[in-house]
């Protein structure tokens, strides 16, 4: 072997060496940044909310927005957590509803409260998202429950109706009652800020 080949030899050998330590380098770090970061950040503010589920775990909440035309309300059913939901209790609001919306814009649902015991239905004229519907009484004791069919723009809609005479009636995206605790002998009780 000559001495330019052993060069080239020793060079090549360097080269694969100094290459094996990047790697080894840039993993360390990508792995301590993945344990560093598991921690959460350190700025409080930077954590989402927090709510607590019925289970009793802390969940992240989404962050809420105003929806043009509607207010807000806080709400619980049963010994559940305090809820945000829009409130619709003007005959405009109720009428509307979610029409035309894909997400509930943060909130946990939409509370329809009606100024006295009613038996009105309930239809998903141009409402895009699939609901869940439970009616309460002017005590706030659970009537009944059903979920809801998307439906396009058109008047031949399905109706919807509570069991029996109802005063508030919870919408929420199809199949979350159960996990706000909303069902037979469950109570809502609705009022105040979020």
């Amino acid at each position: 072997m000559t001495r330019g080949a052993r060069l080239g030899f020793d060079e090549r050998r360097g080269q694969r060496l100094l290459a094996w330590v990047i790697a080894v380098v840039f993993v360390a770090g990508l792995l301590s940044f993945i344990a560093k970061g598991a921690n959460g950040p350190a700025d409080p503010y930077l954590l989402p909310p927090t709510t607590v589920a019925p289970s009793g775990a802390t969940v992240p909440a989404i962050a809420r927005t105003s929806l043009p035309g509607f207010g807000e309300v806080a709400f619980h059913v049963g010994s559940g957590p305090k809820l945000c939901a829009l409130l619709a209790e003007t005959v405009a609001q109720q009428n509307r509803g979610l029409m035309a919306r894909t997400d509930l814009a943060g909130h946990s649902g939409m509370v329809f409260v009606f100024p006295g015991d009613t038996t009105e239905t309930f239809y998903m004229r141009n409402t895009p998202m699939p609901l869940s519907i439970a009616w309460f009484d002017s005590a706030g004791h659970f009537v009944s429950a059903t979920d809801m069919a998307p439906c396009a723009d058109r008047p031949t809609c399905p109706t919807y109706s509570a069991a029996r005479a109802y005063r508030y009636a919870l919408e929420v995206p199809r199949g979350g009652l159960s996990g706000i605790g909303a069902g037979p002998g469950s109570t809502i009780t609705v009022g105040g800020p979020c």
